[in-house]
């Protein structure tokens, strides 16, 4: 059987991958820290599922995570764990920023190079969970967030050009939504001042897209939109009207 591999699978965007996924039949590795909530997923799912609690935080847990996954004849690999954090930067929590690198960039980077690895036996995709922050050049109050994933969007980018050029059998795309109805905003300390998409959409399309190979995958119209205006106007003009967004979120003007 071919399974797929979902980190931060247990809530959110992870849970409706491998919700769809099952649907298509593939076996799922469930990947995330909360055992409990994994085990209700994988109870739900019509196909063979198997979970692997793992804190990608630390880079020991990433690497247990590669050698259980030899067992597995890997077709899909999803790197969806991370999280972010708003707040002047002056008075963020270091450590909270410390982590979401460590899990945001180089849990990514490190799992990203072991999935190409892996998928290159048999041919598969790989989809890194990016964000619509990381097709802008800055986002003021959310400095950290908005670098980890500018960071996601150029090394996906850069390894799929590497992938086609070699002919590889292996593709590589970077999922960049806007606001998803999730339990991001929480753990950000966030509340959007745009209307979110729901997971299952931004899950569905993503996956539809990864099948045929898009490289940045960006779902709705509104994001899109966006995404063209970052690329005409001036950099700094981008950053400030990002920064602005965020200082809604917190509530100010």
């Amino acid at each position: 059987m071919k399974y797929a591999v979902i980190t931060g699978a247990s809530s959110g965007i992870g849970t409706e991958f491998a919700k769809d996924l099952s649907a298509r039949g593939y076996g799922l590795i469930l990947v995330a820290r909360r055992e409990d909530r994994l085990r209700a997923l994988a109870s739900e799912l019509g196909s063979p599922a198997e979970i692997c609690t793992a804190d990608l935080s630390q880079q020991s847990e990433c690497k247990r995570l590669g050698e259980f996954l030899q067992n597995f004849d890997v077709e899909v690999f999803i790197n969806n764990a991370g999280f972010g954090d708003c707040g002047f930067f002056l008075e963020t929590d270091l450590n909270k920023e410390l982590q979401m690198i460590n899990v945001n960039v180089v849990a990514l980077h490190r799992l990203s190079k072991m999935a190409v690895k892996i998928l290159a036996k048999n041919g598969g995709y790989l989809l890194n969970v990016g964000s619509s922050a990381g097709l802008m050049p800055a986002g003021p109050y959310m400095a950290t967030y908005y670098a980890t994933k500018a960071y996601v969007v150029s090394l996906t980018q850069a390894i799929a050009i590497e992938l086609q050029e070699a002919k590889s059998n292996v593709s590589a795309s970077v999922l960049c939504p806007g606001p998803v109805n999730t339990e991001f905003n929480d753990v950000a300390n966030v509340k959007f001042s745009l209307p979110g998409i729901s997971a299952k959409f931004c899950a569905s399309y993503a996956l539809k897209q990864m099948f045929k190979k898009q490289t940045i995958i960006v779902p709705g119209p509104v994001m899109k939109a966006a995404g063209i205006a970052s690329k005409l106007l001036p950099r700094h003009l981008v950053a400030k009207i990002a920064g602005k967004q965020q200082k809604k979120k917190l509530g100010q003007k």
